[in-house]
């Protein structure tokens, strides 16, 4: 099947079978006006792709191979194929998440499993060029329990908009600042501690400079705000509507086109979460939960007034209409078949 030329591709990240899913690679949807996904293919074979990033002007695709402790750059081949760009790139262990710098200049990757995070220069046509580990992390709660050290889990990195990245560590309950330093990496400008056991994990940043980040293991939401370059803890609050269960687990945290909304995906009780943001961003209210459209909504995406979520388990992409003014997802519009898609990710 060929995409129309006109028709915005979306990349689906997705598990393989050595990462005990269905897929094959990273897929290409096409995105329709109504809101319709249409399935047309895998876009290149790769081992477990469970989260991709794209560069900001050429077209190439860096892929996580999770169970493979790499890193993969692919460019783009076709209507919605990929071809391999350079050599695999070594990782660390559960290398789980990628980000891209806007400006080009490096990728990020979060290694969930050795809780490292490192940095790949990139070259003149985005091929990966060089790596660059940062600093050791230290566990700002250890005093809480001596004798039985925690493992850090780096989660995610945020490219935030005045140039510094921003990385969650799920299993030390911290969000971590850094500077890039070209031919050097990443260095440590500063953290924030979030309470024990809450297990940060996704993030994205408001247009008031606010932080917005969502706990795994809590299900919470808190805020974080740039005071004098320095990010502090304003807001903790629920992420649901309706409490969680004792087996639920928070995934992803998105906005809504205009920021007046922010969307949590939960795993378990399979629902997406509606929040009002509220005080300039600094507040995030629960305002109604929604059944999620599957089984393990493990990612999702607003695309203008569309919400698309990724159903790990369930193998499909559930889409929403998005109220104009409540910011609430209607009944279900449309249901795509996918196998074990983990992320969506525009490809430009």
């Amino acid at each position: 099947m060929t995409a129309p030329s006109e028709q915005p591709i979306i990349w689906t990240g997705t598990y393989t079978a050595d990462g005990g899913g269905r897929a094959e690679g990273i897929g290409a949807l096409a995105e329709n006006p109504d809101g319709n996904l249409e399935w047309l293919g895998t876009a290149v074979k790769a081992d477990s792709p469970s989260f991709i990033s794209v560069h900001p002007t050429l077209p190439v695709v860096y892929a996580v191979a999770e169970q493979r402790k790499m890193v993969r750059s692919f460019r783009r081949s076709g209507a919605f194929g990929l071809e391999p760009l350079g050599d695999p790139q070594p990782a660390g262990e559960a290398t789980c998440h990628v980000a891209a710098d806007p400006q080009g200049r490096f990728i990020t990757a979060a290694c969930w499993g050795d809780g490292q995070v490192l940095l790949y220069e990139l070259d003149g046509e985005g091929g990966i060029a060089g790596r660059f580990p940062a600093a050791p992390s230290a566990d700002p709660h250890a005093s809480l329990n001596p004798g039985e050290p925690r493992q850090s889990r780096a989660h995610a990195s945020l490219m935030l908009a005045d140039g510094r990245i921003m990385t969650t560590d799920l299993g030390h309950d911290v969000i971590r600042i850094w500077n890039y330093v070209p031919g050097t990496g990443l260095v440590a400008d500063h953290e924030v501690a979030l309470p024990f056991g809450s297990g940060p994990r996704h993030l994205v940043q408001h247009r008031s400079g606010n932080v917005f980040v969502v706990s795994e293991y809590s299900v919470e939401v808190f805020v974080l705000r740039p005071e004098a370059g320095t990010f502090e803890l304003v807001f903790r609050g629920p992420a649901t509507a309706g409490g969680s269960l004792a087996d639920d687990s928070a995934a992803e945290i998105c906005l809504g086109r205009r920021g007046h909304f922010a969307y949590v995906g939960v795993r378990g009780s399979n629902i997406i979460s509606t929040l009002e943001v509220r005080d300039g961003g600094t507040e995030l209210l629960p305002v109604k939960d929604t059944p999620s459209g599957g089984n393990w909504p493990r990612h999702h995406l607003v695309r203008g007034s569309w919400l698309h979520v990724a159903h790990e388990r369930s193998d499909n992409i559930a889409t929403f209409a998005l109220d104009a003014v409540t910011g609430l997802p209607g009944p279900l519009v449309h249901d795509l078949q996918a196998p074990s898609p983990t992320a969506l990710v525009p490809a430009g």
